[in-house]
């Protein structure tokens, strides 16, 4: 994460955050002096500094509150392209509303902060969390004045509460929300977008209705349930629109973005319950159709991935303690011919330099456990990458032209030292591409289970590497 830089309000905006660049039309102010504690008459607002330029007193100007907010196209219509990520923590010196506190203290549009709240981006706690490394000294002086005991226990919200338990981030959902003084919030000015989502015939793509759930062909570059920053561009929500439903359907398991096929959508907490308990008592059993640069042999592929909860997902054919098991079954795996540019043209399939192929192999896959990215990682572990996958695709070229740069890998180096070895595994995960925002070679093709006496068993349709056609749904 990016260094801190200071906040420019009495009201204690920025605690901290991470200078990343950000479009013409959401200004914001830096500054490296902070008077947290002064009190102004009115909250002023400073003149932009470019992005590279250091953060001092002297170089920031005040201007006059009256300076209109700049022209604003509201969340809507969708963005082909994601803005550069941008998280922003604020908190409250005084009781405060949540959409204009934030508003006058980032200096945002009022109609942009009331859209980021509808889109689930904005976060509060009753008291902020502990400040990062790296953050100044004159934020982490303020963090603890805020969580000073004296001055919680004066706190009528937190009373019966720990501090760890205070701390815990909810939701904003009311621009109109009240914040008590005190009160954290953390405000992701850049949501992740899914235009994909507009481009879909949703009802197209239903596979089944029961009075319990859905199931739905999910289709690539859509989020099951929605992003960290954004609950509303999301499979649930808009299948539920699509079929005309008054409560929106819950997410009972995940797919990744990038992948496509068969997902169970509740109608019901009961049934989400339900569903749940299934996965749990490993009663659900999912197929997936995986297309592979390589053929890959019939069996159990057993790998184990490191505990660490991002990408990319590194895994190890030797077992480590603390790493989690992995485990698939390769049923089958047989030759087709390799995308042609066109139909890679129309599902936007990204190349990522590996060269075109006469074949590929579609591999039939039981999946035995179901971690994080475990079909991609262990695929590309086994060089035998899933096309178009960005992230793991790039690190299994790596290897193949230098076997001994991936450290937990059978040709991996002997390192003198704990450092070194830290050194070689920053450097593998390096090696590693960009999360795709299209389609890569994965279906999550069949889904089952069986409960109370009754067989319940799904299948998505054809795959988009061997559609008939290069007709596709993006009209």
């Amino acid at each position: 994460m990016p260094k801190p830089a200071a906040s420019t309000a009495a009201l204690l905006p920025k605690l901290w955050h991470r200078p990343f660049p950000h479009p013409p039309f959401l200004p914001r102010a830096l500054s490296s002096f902070s008077p947290l504690l002064a009190t102004h008459p009115a909250p002023r607002r400073r003149s932009l500094l470019s992005p590279s330029s250091p953060l001092s007193a002297a170089a920031a100007v005040e201007v006059p509150t009256a300076t209109a907010y700049p022209v604003y196209g509201r969340l809507l219509p969708c963005p082909l392209q994601d803005d550069p990520p941008r998280i922003e923590h604020l908190v409250a010196r005084e009781d405060e509303v949540a959409a204009d506190f934030i508003s006058r203290s980032l200096d945002l549009p009022p109609l942009y902060v009331a859209d980021l709240i509808k889109f689930g981006a904005v976060y509060y706690a009753l008291v902020a969390p502990q400040p990062p490394p790296y953050a100044a000294p004159e934020h982490v002086r303020i963090f603890r004045e805020v969580t000073e005991p004296s001055v919680l226990r004066r706190r009528a919200s937190i009373k019966g509460k720990t501090v760890r338990e205070a701390q815990k981030t909810f939701r904003v959902t009311d621009p109109n929300q009240h914040l008590e003084a005190g009160t954290y919030l953390r405000v992701h000015v850049h949501p992740k977008r899914f235009p994909r989502c507009y481009e879909i015939d949703w009802k197209s793509r239903v596979i089944a209705v029961s009075d319990d759930y859905v199931v739905l062909d999910k289709p690539a570059a859509t989020s099951v349930g929605g992003a960290t920053d954004n609950i509303k561009e999301s499979c649930a929500v808009f299948t539920s629109h699509a079929l005309g439903l008054e409560t929106s359907l819950m997410t009972t398991h995940q797919i990744d973005n990038c992948s496509e096929g068969c997902v169970v959508l509740s109608k019901t907490k009961e049934f989400c319950s339900v569903f749940h308990g299934l996965i749990r008592e490993k009663k659900v059993k999912k197929l997936y159709l995986a297309l592979t640069t390589a053929p890959v042999s019939a069996g159990i592929i057993t790998h184990y991935m490191r505990p660490v909860n991002r990408a990319p997902r590194i895994v190890s054919e030797d077992h480590i303690g603390g790493w989690y098991l992995c485990q698939m079954e390769i049923l089958d795996c047989m030759k087709v011919p390799w995308p042609s540019s066109l139909i890679r043209k129309v599902y936007n399939v990204n190349d990522c330099g590996w060269p075109q192929q006469e074949a590929a192999y579609e591999c039939k896959i039981n999946l035995l456990t179901g971690k994080t990215h475990q079909i991609r990682a262990q695929l590309a572990a086994i060089g035998t990458p899933i096309v178009g996958d960005s992230a793991y695709m790039t690190a299994a070229m790596a290897v193949m032209a230098n076997p001994s740069i991936n450290p937990f890998g059978r040709e991996r180096l002997s390192y003198n030292s704990e450092e070194e070895k830290e050194a070689a595994v920053e450097a593998w995960i390096a090696s590693h591409g960009k999360e795709p925002k299209s389609v890569i070679g994965l279906q999550a093709s069949e889904i089952s289970w069986d409960y109370e006496g009754e067989r319940h068993s799904y299948m998505a349709g054809v795959p988009w590497w061997r559609q008939d056609s290069v007709e596709s749904d993006l009209v």
